[in-house]
């Protein structure tokens, strides 16, 4: 099993960072990574991403949502053709620190047959990761 979790401070209030993480209308405006997210935040939902990892293609994927907690935490779980191959447990949380200051908190467990041969893709991933975060706290503070 592989981890990557990355976190940025920003300097907003969690609910408007809620706000704009979870329109994911918005995504294409602002996103480098997530390009696109559609379907219904309920628990159990099959979700459709598009990704655009740096210096790759993007990718599409059906993750189902495994939990939504409102202005805490959105957590999915994808899989590469069948489950054990390549699978994924995507998630972004938010902790707020004081009224104008959150932690967002932005992560993935790998696991299955082919993560240890995924080494690159894996460290462009992380990439992805800090590139959207930082898009995050740019639009947050912004606005």
């Amino acid at each position: 099993m592989k981890h990557i979790e990355t976190m940025i401070r920003i300097y907003a209030p969690a609910g408007k960072v809620w706000q704009i993480l979870t329109d994911f209308d918005s995504y294409p405006s602002w996103n480098p990574f997530i390009r696109s997210v559609s379907g219904e935040l309920k628990e159990g939902q099959q979700l459709q991403v598009k990704i655009l990892p740096p210096n790759d293609k993007e990718m599409s994927f059906s993750p189902i949502l495994l939990r939504n907690l409102p202005g805490r935490e959105i957590r999915w779980s994808g899989k590469f053709l069948i489950k054990g191959i390549f699978d994924g447990e995507h998630y972004f949380g938010i902790e707020e620190i004081d009224e104008n200051t959150t932690l967002f908190v932005h992560g993935e467990y790998f696991s299955g047959l082919l993560v240890g041969l995924m080494t690159t893709m894996l460290e462009q991933t992380k990439l992805g990761f800090d590139s959207m975060n930082k898009a995050l706290k740019k639009i947050c503070e912004s606005e």
